[in-house]
């Protein structure tokens, strides 16, 4: 009987040990306590370093972890075109890395029992109600016939980009591309005095891509889940995710609009004219959205700023399964909804599939090699970062960049394929 109780104990022992390292913050650690190689990880940095020196890159942060311990978090490079230099700690523009953000407060307002998934978006926004697919287009003055989608858009094809909807500037569709430019409609991120409300029920008059549910199309189905958090939730975009999900995690440094006070941390966007890396220009966008302009318009799908350690504790967090230091944002059985398949076929090939708010890597992926286990959740941003995080071996692997324009630029899929190739337990 004694030996039942001990053993009994002993259990509860390693359980409570483990939750508190699955509830314990982001800590730095050497690599080898952790089953990584400190000469593989020397090697990644080479590898950035003659990146920069070869011109494909002008700078880069890289952060990796493992087991909720950083074992790297190094900076490279140019801050902005007149050599300054980088730092660990400097802010990125995420861009389409917002996405996941926007889709876990999404997620969190679900665990509330605020709607279904399967809802119609125009049960709570009424502008998306008889939705209507692109029947013609007239080149000469962007003007459309359309004719009416046989289902309505639901908030689930919202979050995996089923729903039809384009995404105007950046769109693969010429004709989508215009439509969106007569219609006023923001693509991205803006310093004009335009809220995310506006552009919604903009978006929401013009006609779909495709039926909704068929066909995975990328869209600005983000930027309405951001107006439709600031329905169902009462508060501002911007004021829910700094009290839910900002503060909770301790991410000090992510905003749509930085303070004045951290302006300087921005990092240059910049290109490449020959061989000298400059800043880029105002083209559809300002590049200084995010210290300058009317700081009105909060963009689920690419409007945050972030820096690597920050974006790193909201990965950490759903490795943990929902919770980080403390604060729990969403249960285990969401966050493993999340990271289920949510597309089927309709995403990318047999190497992934898409959730509700990541690429995950397939097992034919984890198959194929250097990209992680299956279950590894992943995306970037329009202007050079990516991230991945591995459930299996509890890696994060952060990699940002501010660049535009095209330029020969291998170190995305060299970090994540030498992050993996450093575990070495």
């Amino acid at each position: 009987m004694k030996s039942r109780i001990s053993l009994l104990i002993c259990i509860l022992f390693f359980l409570s040990l483990e939750a508190q390292q699955k509830n314990s913050v982001l800590t730095e650690a050497k690599p080898e306590s952790v089953g990584i190689s400190s000469e593989r990880l020397e090697k990644i940095g080479d590898m950035l370093q003659n990146s920069i020196e070869s011109g494909q890159i002008p700078g880069a942060v890289a952060l990796i972890a493992k087991d909720g311990k950083i074992v790297y978090h190094k900076a490279f490079g140019d801050a902005k075109a007149n050599g300054e230099d980088l730092e660990k700690e400097d802010i990125f523009r995420i861009a389409s890395q917002s996405k996941a953000i926007t889709a876990t407060a999404v997620m969190m307002l679900w665990e509330e029992g605020k709607f279904r998934l399967d809802d119609p978006i125009s049960k709570y926004i009424p502008e998306f109600k008889d939705p209507q697919l692109l029947a013609s287009f007239n080149e000469a003055d962007s003007t459309f016939q359309s004719i009416p989608a046989k289902k309505e858009i639901t908030i689930r094809h919202l979050l995996t980009h089923t729903s039809g909807i384009g995404y105007g500037v950046i769109d693969s569709d010429e004709r989508f591309k215009k439509i969106y430019a007569k219609a006023g409609i923001t693509d991205l991120f803006t310093t004009e005095g335009v809220t995310i409300e506006e552009s919604v029920k903009k978006l929401a008059k013009l006609p779909l891509h495709h039926q909704p549910g068929e066909k995975f199309t990328y869209s600005e189905g983000l930027d309405v889940l951001g107006y439709f958090i600031e329905i169902v939730s009462g508060k501002g975009f911007d004021e829910f995710l700094q009290e839910r999900i900002f503060e909770p995690l301790g991410m000090n440094d992510t905003y749509f609009y930085l303070p004045a006070s951290k302006a300087d941390r921005l990092v240059q966007v910049q290109h490449k004219e020959g061989d000298k890396w400059e800043a880029f220009p105002v083209t559809f966008y300002d590049p200084q959205y995010p210290v300058k302009g009317a700081k009105t318009f909060f963009s689920g799908g690419a409007g945050l700023s972030s820096t690597a350690l920050d974006y790193a504790k909201f990965l950490q967090m759903y490795l943990n399964g929902g919770i980080y230091n403390g604060n729990r944002l969403l249960s285990p059985v969401t966050v493993k909804m999340i990271l289920s398949n949510h597309t089927e076929d309709l995403f990318g090939g047999p190497e992934n599939f898409y959730g509700l708010a990541f690429g995950i890597v397939s097992k034919r992926g984890e198959e194929k090699g250097g990209q992680g286990s299956e279950g590894t959740f992943d995306w970037g941003g329009y202007f050079n970062t990516q991230y991945f995080a591995d459930p299996v071996t509890d890696v994060i692997g952060i990699l940002m960049k501010q660049t535009r324009g095209p330029v020969n630029d291998e170190t995305g899929w060299k970090f994540r394929q030498m992050v993996f190739a450093s575990l070495i337990e």
